[in-house]
């Protein structure tokens, strides 16, 4: 059985940075998913959520090589 593990694209980073990280970790992707990242902001008594970012991530396995 392949060993799998997630990569998150860090804040401060590129997705070729985090391409390459897994690649010197021995992991080639194989699956990305991105997730809104929301912000609760009130006005009044309502509760508005407003998209800040969009949350990347990279599921790997490990490289044969």
């Amino acid at each position: 059985m392949s060993e799998k593990k997630w990569f998150d694209v860090e804040e401060n980073e590129t997705i070729d940075d985090c391409l390459n990280r897994m690649a010197a970790s021995g992991f080639m992707p194989i699956r990305r998913i991105e997730e809104p990242m929301f912000q609760e902001i009130t006005e009044g008594s309502s509760v508005k959520r407003v998209p800040i970012r969009q949350k990347i991530r990279f599921q790997g396995i490990k490289s044969e090589q």
